[in-house]
């Protein structure tokens, strides 16, 4: 594993520029107040209910996670940087969906196997041929992103279904806010505030409809969902109507939702809940979250979705292996942002190296999520890795594996004070009509035990606020 690079100080002990006001800071602040100002911040969090769920726990819906004082800081220059891979991706993303559902030039060219599309579970038949509004199939994307260096980011997961934390970086960047007045004084942070407007201005640009302001509400699961507490945020953020299924009906191919003054015909639906549970007549017939007819009305082209229906066949691990494949395909550019190295296990010089090395690498389901149904070699005992062994050579078109990165660490506040912790980020990328839209910023999830570099938030990981310097 290559020597973990920290986000604060170089090898030599020196802070990096960016980091030398908040470093002071820490070494001026007291421990104990340190401690007390965590402690406050926890207290908010559970006062205003931001709390999640981990299916099959017992107590779930009162967990929280956990919030780490100290900010991740980002200069102007690595922003722009990054800002730039992100919109190259998410544009190759939508090319290569539209594609998927339409010429699928890209699988007549030979540069992704055919069977990564129509045996993909994520793939919906019900999209083939289908128009949807600005060609436009991922308008919120969530691109989760790792560093190893200086000057190396690389993207470790597209989400491009429904990808959520974007509450916890407006949260966090409150709650800091009002907890720290005097460090911010210190710096010129970019602003995230804005992100509901420009959420707003992407769903209402992606209306099928011109001529009138469009009526957008938010879909959700209700409030035994683990995310129903972002779901609400956002609402209340946008000022626009949070619905369950039964809130809306369809009438010749058009979707209303029931109000006291009667029905209201809706534009744009945001919706946070997974195909399948969208429409009981098109898809999972014991569906009660959805909404009858919903299908027909989109296939009408009397309503937008966002994100799509299929998107998800763009997001799953071996499809990400192709990335690089897909921007050059589509855009005839090289990526900006590159992929971690994958070994795709469905190949079989790959999966013989990979079984060679399961100490040493990182094995995962290419639909999994969340941290679950994989591997982290180097902290597996023989007994796990072994029981992965077997799972991998049973079925090897599931797993892709890739190295054990050496993440880089921020400076963190934990039990025994200051020390250094992994974390990821993970940018939210709104593609409307009109234009990309990128907050400085994004989650910083962090790794909250020692050596640990599972960021996951049902694995025990936590959240930062993210600071872009605006200078």
């Amino acid at each position: 594993m290559r020597q973990t690079f920290d986000e604060m100080s170089s090898s030599d002990g020196t802070v990096r520029p960016a980091y030398e006001t908040l470093s002071q800071w820490l070494s001026n602040v007291p421990q104990d107040v340190l401690a007390h100002r965590r402690k406050e911040a926890e207290f908010i969090f559970r006062r205003i209910g931001i709390t999640f769920a981990v299916y099959g726990e017992q107590n779930a819906q009162e967990r929280l996670i956990p919030f780490d004082i100290v900010p991740r800081i980002l200069t102007k220059e690595e922003w722009v940087q990054l800002s730039k891979g992100l919109e190259q991706r998410v544009k190759a993303l939508n090319h290569y969906i539209h594609d998927v559902y339409s010429k699928r030039e890209i699988l007549k060219a030979g540069k992704i196997p055919e069977e990564l599309v129509y045996k993909n579970p994520a793939f919906r038949p019900e999209m083939n041929g289908q128009r949807v509004p600005h060609d436009l199939y991922v308008h919120i994307a969530g691109i989760d992103i790792v560093r190893t260096d200086p000057s190396t980011f690389y993207v470790l997961e597209d989400n491009a279904r429904t990808p959520s934390g974007v509450s916890y970086m407006l949260e966090n960047r409150e709650i800091m806010l009002r907890l720290f007045p005097e460090l911010f004084s210190m710096y010129k942070v970019a602003p995230v505030e804005n992100y509901a407007d420009d959420l707003l201005a992407t769903l209402r640009s992606l209306s099928p409809h011109s001529g009138h302001e469009p009526n957008v509400v938010i879909l959700t699961p209700g409030i035994y969902n683990s995310a129903y507490y972002e779901h609400s945020f956002l609402a209340d953020k946008l000022g626009v109507d949070l619905v369950e299924g039964r809130d809306l009906f369809v009438k010749d191919a058009v979707v209303y939702m029931r109000t006291t003054e009667g029905p209201k015909r809706v534009d744009v639906i945001y919706r946070r809940l997974d195909d399948d549970f969208l429409d009981p007549l098109a898809f999972r017939r014991d569906s009660v979250l959805g909404v009858p007819g919903l299908m027909s009305a989109y296939q009408a082209g009397n309503v937008t979705l966002t994100n799509a229906v299929g998107t998800g066949v763009a997001d799953d691990k071996a499809v990400y292996s192709y990335m690089p494949e897909i921007i050059k395909f589509y855009l005839g550019e090289e990526p900006i942002l590159p992929n971690v190295p994958t070994w795709r296990c469905r190949e079989p010089d790959h999966l013989k190296y990979v079984l060679e090395h399961l100490p040493e690498l990182v094995v995962k389901e290419v639909h999994g999520s969340g941290g679950y149904g994989m591997l982290v070699g180097p902290t597996a005992d023989k007994a796990q890795i072994e029981a992965f062994r077997a799972k991998v050579s049973a079925t090897p078109d599931n797993f892709i594996a890739q190295p054990t990165l050496a993440l880089s660490t921020c400076p963190t506040l934990v039990e025994q004070g200051v020390a250094p912790r992994h974390v990821d980020l993970r940018p939210f990328i709104l593609s409307g009509s009109d234009k990309v839209r990128i907050v400085p910023g994004g989650l910083t999830r962090v790794a909250m035990k020692e050596g640990s570099l599972v960021v996951n938030s049902s694995q025990g990981g936590g959240t930062k606020d993210t600071w872009v310097l605006d200078v």
